[in-house]
């Protein structure tokens, strides 16, 4: 475990109350929360502090992150540029309803549609919630300006689009679905690269395909170009639309701004969250500008999307994106990591693949690897999973070569010793 220097004791801490002889941190430890519900399967973890791809919990332990609160703290913790905009904001104006202009909206919408193929935003509150919206705006662009009547949205196995009761029926994963039945109708999810099953999901009442470029919660699994491509042949001849669900994938993550432009493709609708905020509550749905009728005054809606807070925030994080090159950073920097990490497995068995683009990078491995995880919080090293046999790495883009020797330097004998032991288990 990384312990903490005395300047960041201090800067963590701040001074000792001479009353108790305790410090701030050691009293900050709370008590067990019985009152918020258990859906949360909790690492017996409390963080208190984090700047770039460091984090201190506390107890004054100091981890290096290679999770950023799953994607999304893509400038590092406490990027400095965004808590400036983010603290002049609340000084000025923090809520105003949407039925007034927010200025701050038109410069974010201005920033997304100037740097993709989109010409229309619509802002809300997570991912779940942009996807709620490409839904409802699918049906409703066919149902109110197509006149078609379509309703019926196509998705793939082991894709994850949400939480809501659309977003969780859309998922294909069965286990976020138990205990919600009924399901909402109007969705079909067939495998993924199994082309002759999509074409005999089409009917007349399909109204679009959704996928993401690479499956990150279902193995940080990439789609295949050939399989894309028809994907578009099939929106093209159908008439249906293309919703991409960028929540993870977006904003630099995989080496491109947004990781459908790896495949040359222009989706008519796209989704994003996660890292457009630097993790400020934020969500956006995006469109091509043939759909703008779709969405009339009254259609959808969300008291808190876009609010001038959220729009100062993601306003100071796509620039500092976009100034710093972050996204080309990302794949150079995902490129050492992935050529590092198979460099040091290449004689490892239990590892099955390194995979990914950019800095969202899956280590496919032949059994469960919930242990290692636990392992590397002991040793100062935070990640995650994506399924049970995938440990995923998602670092900040600002990741520095040494920040990702250390972390290799950490999981790589973990994943050796537990390879070890399960080799040795399995010839007892």
């Amino acid at each position: 475990m990384s312990e903490l220097t005395q300047a960041e004791k201090n800067s963590l801490t701040g001074a000792a109350d001479t009353r108790s002889g305790k410090t701030e941190v050691q009293e900050a430890a709370p008590a067990k929360l019985s009152a918020v519900f258990p859906s949360y399967a909790r690492y017996d973890l409390s963080l208190v502090k984090g700047k770039g791809s460091w984090v201190w919990d506390d107890q004054g332990n100091k981890y290096l992150d290679f999770m950023c609160g799953l994607a999304v703290t893509s400038l590092g913790h406490a990027p400095e540029k965004v808590g400036e905009k983010l603290k002049a904001q609340i000084d000025t104006l923090w809520h105003v309803s949407n039925l007034f202009h927010i200025p701050g909206q038109d410069r974010v919408a201005a920033l997304l549609t100037g740097n993709s193929c989109a010409d229309q935003v619509f802002f809300c509150n997570s991912g779940a919630e942009a996807n709620e919206a490409a839904i409802k705006l699918a049906r409703r662009y066919h149902q109110k300006v197509k006149g078609t009547g379509r309703y019926e949205i196509i998705t793939f196995e082991q894709s994850f689009h949400g939480r809501t009761l659309a977003t969780l029926t859309a998922t294909g994963q069965q286990k976020v679905k138990e205990g919600f039945l009924p399901l909402p109708g109007g969705f079909k999810t067939v495998p993924l690269h199994d082309l002759p099953a999509l074409k005999a999901a089409i009917t007349d009442n399909t109204a679009a395909i959704m996928l993401e470029m690479i499956l990150a919660e279902g193995g940080v699994l990439e789609v295949q170009q050939d399989f894309l491509s028809a994907v578009v042949e099939l929106c093209n001849e159908h008439g249906l639309l293309l919703i991409v669900d960028e929540v993870q994938t977006g904003m630099g993550r995989t080496g491109k701004l947004f990781a459908h432009q790896h495949y040359g493709i222009e989706p008519d609708i796209f989704t994003l969250a996660k890292g457009v905020a630097s993790g400020f509550p934020a969500g956006v749905m995006l469109g091509k500008g043939y759909l703008r009728e779709a969405f009339s005054p009254g259609s959808h809606a969300s008291t808190f999307g876009g609010t001038p807070l959220a729009a100062a925030v993601m306003e100071a994080t796509i620039e500092t994106m976009l100034e710093d090159e972050l996204p080309q950073r990302a794949e150079e920097m995902g490129e050492f990591l992935r050529g590092l990490l198979r460099e040091k497995l290449a004689d490892t068995p239990f590892v099955k693949e390194v995979r990914g683009k950019g800095l969202l990078i899956g280590i496919e491995c032949t059994d469960a690897v919930g242990d290692i995880v636990l392992a590397g919080q002991k040793q100062g090293l935070l990640f995650v999973q994506a399924g049970p046999n995938v440990i995923r790495l998602l670092p900040n883009l600002y990741v520095s070569t040494e920040e990702i020797r250390q972390a290799v330097d950490i999981l790589v004998p973990l994943i050796h010793t537990y390879a070890n032991k399960e080799s040795g288990e399995a010839h007892s």
